[in-house]
This record gives structure tokens, sequence and C-alpha cells, in this order.
């Protein structure tokens, strides 16, 4: 689970996102893919108050985080959430 801290792209990361990025990833731990939607959504809700942005590069990185040591079914899960916030970050605000 702590591989991801060597990550190349960590060490050019801005240490707030590095944060939210550890937090994600501990309370992901244990957690299965239906489980995972709420903790990504505060991590993008959290990381938007705070006026930080994380680039697709960022965010694929923190989605390989979230699906380490997974089933092959909690994957596609944690796909399909990732579809859904897309859209719903699309739409934007109502």
């Amino acid at each position: 689970m702590n591989e991801w801290m060597n990550h190349p792209a960590m060490e050019k990361m801005d240490p707030l996102k590095r944060e939210l990025i550890k937090r994600a990833a501990e309370q992901t731990s244990g957690k299965n893919g239906k489980d995972l939607a709420p903790v990504m959504m505060a991590l993008i809700g959290n990381a938007n108050k705070r006026g930080i942005h994380f680039t697709s590069e960022e965010t694929s990185l923190i989605l390989n985080i979230l699906k380490e040591g997974k089933s092959e079914k909690e994957r596609a899960q944690i796909d399909q959430m990732i579809q859904m916030t897309n859209s719903l970050l699309k739409r934007g605000p109502k």
C-alpha cells in the first residue's frame, strides 16, 4: 500500500496534494469498491474548497492507489464510480 509514496509523480507534486492523497489512501484501506465513491468525492470537494485542483496525471495516480490490492470486481466498481463522478463533474452545479 505504501509503494505509491515512491512514485516519481509524487516527488513533483505539491505537498498539500500529497497529504490529501495520503489521507484518501488511509481512508480507503480495507474498503470495497462501492465504499470508495464517498472518499473520492470528499477528496475532490475538500481540494476544490482549498483552491487545489488535481491534474489528470495526479487523478490517475489517486485512482491507481484506490485500486491497489482490490479484486477485479472491486476495480470494476471503482471504474464505474469514476465514470459517474466524471459525468457529475462535467454537468457542474445546478
